[in-house]
């Protein structure tokens, strides 16, 4: 069972494109980030040290931690970013590994789909077979993140900078997915790949 990586910038529309790998193509999904939530919930894997790191300012009064409030904080700073990536995606990447290991064993979908910003970054290469790219430009990426997610030019601008760039993406990525036009035309290209792919 063939397991993809699939990445790309914010607003390149990779939730999109896994939607359609899910409906079309019964594909197994796992979504880092959901994943990282998942962690982050009293119990999980990243808790204790991200409260340990952080401190209780962070917490609801539930115990939960508040994701708004950490997300303040790592934005602001490089520095508490990097270390809170440097608990939360080993621990990302092991529970990933984890998961594809039941899907395989449990057989129930055709193909394991893996979606990550930092797929490139983290080494998803070990653990995936391809790595697929969706790109989009920039003009369409700010302008899906200020309708969608009510987002500045400033924040969309500094989210993207952050990334890696274009080139990055394409020099590690067996495919790419153009997503800047319309749905049908992603599709299209997707159906394609698939054909090939499976």
């Amino acid at each position: 069972m063939k397991v993809i990586g699939i990445t790309g910038g914010v607003g390149c529309g990779k939730s999109f494109i896994m939607e359609q790998l899910q409906e079309r193509y019964q594909a197994g999904i796992i979504l880092t980030d959901l994943v990282a939530h998942d962690l982050m919930e009293p119990g999980g894997m990243s808790y204790q040290e991200i409260v340990a790191c952080f401190g209780t300012k962070i917490l609801e009064p539930d115990g939960k931690i508040n994701r708004q409030a950490l997300g303040a904080i790592v934005f602001e700073d490089k520095e508490s970013l990097l270390k809170l990536n440097s608990i939360t995606h080993p621990n990302v990447k092991k529970e990933v590994i984890r998961r594809i290991e039941e899907m395989k064993r449990a057989k129930e979908v055709s193909i394991i789909m893996v979606e990550a910003a930092l797929l490139i970054e983290e080494h998803y290469d070990e653990i995936c077979d391809e790595l697929w790219f969706i790109d989009a430009s920039d003009e369409v990426r700010i302008k899906r993140l200020m309708e969608k997610r009510g987002y500045s030019k400033e924040k969309c601008f500094s989210i993207m900078s952050n990334q890696l760039q274009r080139e990055r993406f394409l020099e590690h990525c067996e495919r790419v997915i153009y997503n800047d036009k319309t749905k049908e035309d992603a599709i299209a290209q997707l159906d394609a790949i698939m054909k090939e792919v499976l």
